[in-house]
């Protein structure tokens, strides 16, 4: 791929496997925090599936729009738009009904020093959207960070471990979980939760990061030792076949790759790539924040691209000067401060 529009044709290129489940689920599909980093090509993943499969419903997607250019090319999809700050409940109470909903919308980066609107949009804002869509197929985005830190050995986290979140943005992600699963309760509405951990796209990502270290010669720190990832078309897919799968009480599930990933051996990997060598500063501490997505897998399939085809892609993109963003993932941050 050398473009970002063929990059993004493939990512959202609907699978036989999607285009049944999503062919399965009646109504409009409305995503809330679609201006983020995933949102776009989920909107755009799901606008192509509902094209071939002939339907006339909706794909909603609803943000601030602080950059015009993503609305209009959301809109140039398929993709109808709102503009709307979800930290506004008149806002929010002026939304339409969609019987199908993604739930995208947090605050990550910035919580230190800036942790009430953190908590806020993160722990207050869930409840008032799920009462809004009380009557809605609610899948809402979390993350892996709510489980506290493993040895690699135990082959990461299920659904069954206790969380542990580290430092104030993991808190205010549990937060949002256990408000999603009071108004799930009060309400009686169909809810998924989706912990995932880590989203690759060729743009940004930990594996982006790694391959950028290693490609300018600055040293890789592995404390971090080990990692999970899951190319974000695959996430998106999953996202949407996960409106099949909702239930009350809220269910829980993990969404990542298959592969415990050494960091080591990742930054290895991408100097091969590179003609060049990894240098490696430190050490690997005892644990990593580690995500079993085992159930995902038994739903969904494995990951149409598997850890390989992400290595050898982005090492390519990096090589011809591929468009990239600034936005660091900081997963090596072991004391949960963003």
């Amino acid at each position: 791929m050398k473009t970002i529009e063929e990059l993004e044709r493939f990512m959202t290129e609907p699978s036989e496997a999607l285009l049944r489940d999503l062919g399965q689920t009646e109504g409009d599909i409305m995503i809330l925090g679609v201006g983020g980093k995933m949102g776009p090509t989920l909107a755009k993943m799901a606008k192509r599936a509902v094209n071939q499969l002939g339907d006339d419903r909706k794909v909603i997607g609803v943000s601030r729009f602080s950059s015009v250019e993503k609305k209009e090319e959301l809109e140039r999809h398929g993709v109808e738009t709102i503009a709307c700050d979800l930290m506004d409940e008149a806002s929010i109470d002026h939304l339409p009904f969609a019987a199908n909903i993604i739930y995208m919308a947090g605050n990550k980066f910035g919580t230190t020093g800036n942790e009430p609107f953190t908590w806020a949009m993160n722990a207050y804002v869930p409840g008032r959207i799920a009462d809004k869509f009380r009557d809605a197929n609610i899948v809402a985005f979390s993350t892996g960070n709510v489980y506290p830190l493993t040895k690699v050995a135990s082959n990461g986290c299920s659904e069954e471990h206790p969380v542990g979140p580290v430092g104030e943005y993991a808190q205010s992600c549990l937060g949002r979980e256990r408000i999603l699963e009071h108004f799930c309760h009060v309400n009686g509405t169909n809810m998924l939760l989706f912990r995932l951990n880590y989203a690759i796209d060729l743009r940004y990502g930990v594996l982006l990061e790694i391959a950028k270290q290693v490609y300018e010669g600055k040293p890789v720190d592995v404390t971090m030792g080990s990692v999970n990832v899951i190319w974000q078309g695959d996430a998106n897919e999953y996202a949407l076949r996960s409106l099949l799968h909702t239930d009350n009480p809220a269910r829980v599930l993990n969404v990542t790759g298959p592969e415990t990933l050494s960091v080591r051996w990742l930054a290895h990997q991408f100097a091969k790539e590179f003609g060049t060598t990894a240098i490696i500063a430190s050490e690997e501490a005892e644990e990593s924040l580690l995500n079993n997505a085992a159930k995902a897998h038994r739903l969904f399939g494995y990951p149409r691209v598997s850890a390989q085809d992400m290595i050898q892609m982005i090492a390519e993109w990096m090589k011809q000067g591929g468009k990239v963003s600034d936005k660091p993932t900081h997963f090596q941050e072991r004391e949960g401060a963003f």
